[in-house]
């Protein structure tokens, strides 16, 4: 009679433990998908600003962003790649080890280990759809203030977004990660409009 007194109190905490284990383990591609389309939404924007600071030419915004993503995805997918890969052989080498010590012959857990292509393509097709907020805000008008206030309104909201996901996927506090992403993708925007401005009337 004592015995499933004992077992049942501990059901829960194994649930909450297997849970909080689920949590740990999407780290690794909701890292890689959050921070890649953070990265394509604030590096394209700011881009495309700083270009705007000094020519009023819609053409080059829309080039200029659009070289931003291209090169961007590349870069993070590849630097994606390196580093999930690195990861893949540091595991790898560990259960070699593991096996060796417990002289256990069994198969290894594919199910565990990290997939370096698999992070370097949702680096890479995260970065593009970030990039590709501000290149549409911008791509249809004309008129040169009106675009880049467009731009900076489509990119805030975007920030928002992107914050409140990563937060929700992750559990974290939704405010105060919301707010950090937005208050980063400002002081970006704003440095680069800002620094290209003053290069710009000067002559340089």
């Amino acid at each position: 009679m004592a015995n499933p007194n004992q077992i049942n109190p501990k059901l829960p905490l194994d649930i909450e433990q297997n849970q909080e284990f689920d949590y740990s383990k999407r780290s690794q591609w909701l890292r890689a998908a959050v921070l890649g389309a953070n990265d394509g939404l604030i590096s394209t924007a700011s881009l495309m600003l700083g270009v705007g600071a000094v020519k009023q030419d819609i053409k080059a915004m829309i080039l200029t962003g659009f070289a931003g993503l291209v090169a961007g995805a590349c870069s993070m997918a590849i630097g994606e790649f390196v580093s999930v890969y690195s990861q893949l052989d540091i595991e790898l080498a560990q259960m070699k080890r593991d096996k060796k010590r417990a002289g256990d012959e069994g198969s290894e857990d594919g199910e565990s280990l990290p997939n370096p292509v698999q992070a370097a393509a949702a680096s890479a097709l995260a970065f593009s759809v970030g990039a590709i907020v501000p290149l549409l805000a911008a791509s249809f008008i004309r008129e040169y203030r009106v675009r880049l206030a467009v731009v900076v309104a489509a990119v805030t909201a975007a920030l928002v977004v992107f914050g409140w996901l990563g937060a929700a996927l992750g559990r974290a506090p939704v405010v105060r990660s919301s707010a950090r992403v937005l208050l980063g993708g400002w002081l970006a925007m704003a440095v680069t409009f800002g620094l290209t401005k003053l290069i710009g009337s000067r002559g340089l």
